[in-house]
Order: structure tokens, then sequence, then C-alpha cells
């Protein structure tokens, strides 16, 4: 498995909606004035495998599935701004490619603000671990709420249309992606590679892959929030971590990609809500 190989893809990093939240809780010791908190997606076009999605941020659907009680507290927790262009269908869309084309959308994790747009993209087929799918599954109310999941987010063939990706088909990385040791090849090309990044979420997943401009990249998902807290390896606020499903695989996972970056400085490593990465989209 090693997508630093042939076939370099290309990489459209994409941003469908923001939220806010004070510095202080992404980076500890940070100010406490309120800072967008955008959700990044990316669209990744594969020579034979066609257009791809990582994630897919919010949509409207998004303020539809939280106007009933208690899923209604999730927009007052963290309070979402979506232009209607924003949508992922709609850069898509923007970019010549019909949102009935996009064959494949990689899941990180089920958080809402990463599965709001897929009743957009009918043909697509989801792959996710499923890990991550059952620690949310058959959650609802309050339970769902915790856990950041809103049900009606996933289109009712989600399963039909699904491939969860198993323990047992993560195997071992080539030294250059330590102190990550086990990934799986998602299209068994060597790619795309999914790596375990546990903490944030249960399961959650993110992905190594070399973009024809950019060169190796990891989209990191929400191993962490900010680049710099991958770079100067910066926790969020303890009442944050006191909130994550498991805080010491997360502190573990921030490690290392601390150490990652550390060893290899030429690796982009893209948290889906860096705003350091948002504000080279406008350029």
């Amino acid at each position: 498995m090693n997508p630093t190989a042939p076939n370099a893809l290309r990489l459209t990093l994409m941003q469908a909606g923001y939220t806010t939240a004070p510095q202080a809780m992404i980076l500890r010791g940070g100010r406490w004035q309120r800072m967008k908190i955008p959700a990044l997606l990316a669209l990744i076009e594969h020579p034979r495998q066609g257009p791809v999605l990582f994630d897919t941020g919010y949509s409207p659907r998004f303020f539809s599935e939280t106007r009933r009680w208690p899923a209604s507290l999730y927009p007052k927790i963290t309070p979402v701004t979506l232009a209607a262009s924003e949508t992922a269908a709609a850069q898509v869309q923007a970019r010549g490619i019909a949102p009935a084309d996009v064959r494949f959308i990689i899941l990180s994790h089920f958080h809402a603000d990463h599965v709001g747009g897929l009743f957009d993209f009918p043909n697509a087929q989801f792959i996710y671990p499923a890990a991550a799918l059952a620690a949310v599954r058959g959650k609802s109310g309050f339970a769902a709420l915790r856990a950041g999941y809103l049900p009606g987010l996933l289109p009712p063939d989600f399963l039909a249309r699904g491939r969860a990706l198993q323990p047992a088909e993560f195997t071992p990385l080539p030294a250059e992606y330590a102190p990550f040791e086990r990934g799986v090849d998602i299209f068994g090309d060597g790619t795309l590679l999914g790596v375990s990044l546990p903490g944030h979420a249960v399961g959650q997943m993110g992905l190594f892959l070399r973009d024809e401009n950019l060169g190796p990249v990891l989209l990191a998902a929400d191993a962490c929030w900010h680049s710099r807290a991958c770079r100067e390896f910066i926790l969020p606020h303890p009442a944050v971590l006191r909130i994550l499903p498991d805080s010491a695989a997360y502190q573990t996972t921030l490690r290392r990609l601390h150490h990652l970056h550390t060893r290899r400085p030429e690796l982009h490593i893209i948290p889906s809500h860096c705003p350091e990465w948002a504000a080279t989209l406008s350029r």
C-alpha cells in the first residue's frame, strides 16, 4: 500500500458551512473570542474510480432535521451558517460534475457536519468504518444528540449502498506512515489509504493520498480541529476532553499526528475544521 508511487490524484478542498466556537475551546490557552469553525470536505478525482468525496459537510437537511426536540438543541450548541452555493452538491456541480456521477463517498465518522449532504448524491456508494456506524446506529433522542448524530441525515438505502470497512481489512502500513501502523487500501490500488484516528468519535478514519499538486496529504477529519494543534501539540480545553468518547485515545492520536508532522513536514495534514486551510480556498 503506497500512494506515493503512481496515480497521483486531484484533490479539491471545499467548505460546506461553518459553526463558531471560542478559540480557547479548540486550542488550550487561546482567546475566548469566537472564531469560525469551517466544515471542510474533499473532492478527489480518481483516474479510474471517478469522483470521490471525503465527507460532505452540512446541507439544508441539517436544519430540517433539527427542528424538533431534543435535536433542536444541536444548532443552539453549534450554530450553523450555510449558503445554498456552499453545499457539497452545489460545489461539485460548479466544477462540472453532476452529483449523480459521484461514485463514492468515504465517511470519516457520522457526526452531522460530515454526513449532512448524503441525500444529494443518489448513486454514490458509502464507504465507512464499521465501528463508526455501530457506535451510533439505533440511537435516537438525547442518546443521538450526545453522539452528534442525526439519524435522518442517512438515506433510507444507506446500508444497501454501504461498504462497511471491517477491522480485519486494516493491515500493516509502510514505515513512512509511522507512528500509524495499520491502514486499509480503499480501492486496492494504493491510492487511498484509510487510517484509524480514534478519540473524537468511535471508529473515526482519516485518509492518506497523494495530490498531483500538494504531494502527500492526510485528510485528518476531527483528529484535531486546527493545524496549530497538530504542529505544536496543543490539546483542546479540558471541558472538551471531558465530553469526548475516549479522551485518552484522542490525546494519543494527536500525539501521533504531531510526531508524523515533525518527522515528515512535507506531508500536508488537513483537519476538517481548520481555519488555516479554509483560508486557502479563496486563493
